[in-house]
């Protein structure tokens, strides 16, 4: 099952994707969040919930989406309450980055990167026997609820910034029980905003570069994922693709298993408060900046991943908005 969120006159519902061109809404207040809850609270699965709250009353999806109606698939009702963080380092790549990784094993660990050791250990350790814990991924954090994009919205570009890459990824959505407990609700397509240049100029400023704006969606896959996930991430401009390339995800392309990179998330006590939803990122090794692409004003990005539903799309607008040189903090 496939379910989107829509802004709708009497507030958010969740509608079942019946095809590419209908929306079955469900009859129940609130969204995707409400439902999860009710589901938590009977003890019941999200898929049997929904079931028995589907409606008779449809969507037309296109019309939905020229309207502007379209929300992210999970959503909470305080954003201050959804975290957005993210694992790096945790694919495979292609055939040159593969080769890379073996070439090291004839060069001493002194002379590796911080990231190729980490990588290292995630090919070596990252799908741990079941029962067990792996190695560590590389996380991020990325923001709160505020900083998450609906899909077919434009990422807004701070000033400051020196670079607005895309980042095709697979996106957990998460929410916590009453005593703690995280539940998955299910996965989608997302784009994990990024400042490449900012990156590359010290790695330690990684964090810096995560700080910006994201989305995933406009579809939540309930249920099992497919283990091997083919993709295309693609940008348009002034209505033609400037640059376009095929991606893999699932865990049959990835070093790291998914319950590996959970566990590894999870078992901070700060990440299980109860109510809060988590938005994760599960990384990628594709990249347009890779090949040199600079964005602009205007640009649109669109990822596809069919086993999830309608492509993501999301356009680039860049802040012109000029900041201080100087801090503008103020002493109470």
């Amino acid at each position: 099952m496939r379910i989107v969120q829509l802004q709708m006159p009497h507030g958010v519902r969740t509608a079942v994707v019946e095809s590419s061109t209908r929306l079955c809404l469900v009859d129940y207040p609130g969204g995707t969040y409400a439902l999860a809850q009710a589901a938590l609270d009977e003890g019941s699965s999200l898929i049997a919930l929904i079931e028995r709250h589907r409606s008779h009353e449809l969507v037309d999806y296109n019309q939905a989406l020229d309207m502007g109606l379209l929300l992210p698939p999970v959503t909470h009702p305080d954003p201050a309450h959804c975290l957005v963080t993210g694992t790096g380092l945790t694919h495979l790549g292609s055939a040159d980055t593969r080769s890379a990784m073996h070439t090291p094993s004839q060069v001493s660990e002194e002379e590796l990167t911080d990231s190729m050791r980490m990588f290292k250990q995630g090919v070596e350790g990252g799908k741990p026997a079941h029962g067990t814990v792996g190695a560590q991924p590389e996380w991020f954090y990325k923001g709160d609820g505020s900083i998450i994009v609906a899909p077919e919205d434009a990422f807004l570009v701070p000033s400051f910034a020196e670079d607005a890459g895309e980042e095709p990824e697979l996106v957990g959505l998460y929410i916590n029980a009453p005593d703690g407990t995280p539940y998955r609700l299910g996965y989608a397509v997302g784009n994990e905003l990024s400042d490449h240049i900012t990156e590359r100029a010290n790695y330690l400023l990684l964090a810096h570069s995560k700080l910006r704006a994201c989305s995933f969606g406009p579809e939540l896959l309930l249920g099992e994922l497919p283990e091997h996930l083919e993709g295309t991430s693609r940008i348009v401009r002034d209505g033609q693709t400037l640059w376009e390339k095929p991606f893999l995800t699932g865990e049959a392309n990835m070093a790291h298993s998914l319950t590996n990179l959970e566990y590894h998330h999870f078992k901070y006590a700060q990440f299980r408060r109860p109510g809060t939803v988590h938005v994760h990122y599960f990384g990628t090794a594709t990249l347009s900046f890779a090949d040199g692409i600079v964005t602009q004003d205007g640009d649109r990005f669109e990822i596809e991943l069919p086993a999830l539903g309608r492509a993501l799309r999301n356009l680039v607008k860049f802040d012109r908005t000029k900041l201080s040189k100087t801090s503008s903090i103020k002493s109470l």
